[in-house]
């Protein structure tokens, strides 16, 4: 079995729509099996080399295996498609044994 994606909600406190972008990556998530998806929550201020790194300007951003792919709350379908490329991704690039 291939490792799971990746993806990051960058967030800070005080963030309005990271909620929402949140719910949203949970309910994209669950559309495919278990294990497919790690997720985490990166808080800007305390892990700011890593948000500088990713070149995270504003938050919500969500990164996708330690890739910048949204800056604000992504639209359900977007997402859905960015993950589905991440893991096709993954897949093709899989060892073959």
């Amino acid at each position: 079995m291939t490792k799971p994606v990746i993806v990051e909600l960058l967030t800070a406190s005080g963030c309005n729509r990271c909620r929402q972008t949140r719910d949203r990556i949970r309910f994209v998530v669950a559309d495919w099996p278990e294990g497919s998806f790690d997720y985490r929550e990166v808080n800007v201020v305390e892990e700011i080399d890593y948000a500088v790194k990713l070149e995270v300007l504003s938050t919500p951003s969500v990164a996708i295996d330690g890739v910048l792919a949204f800056t604000g709350p992504p639209s359900e379908k977007k997402l859905h498609q960015a993950l589905r490329d991440a893991l096709d991704k993954r897949n093709t690039h899989a060892p073959l044994s």
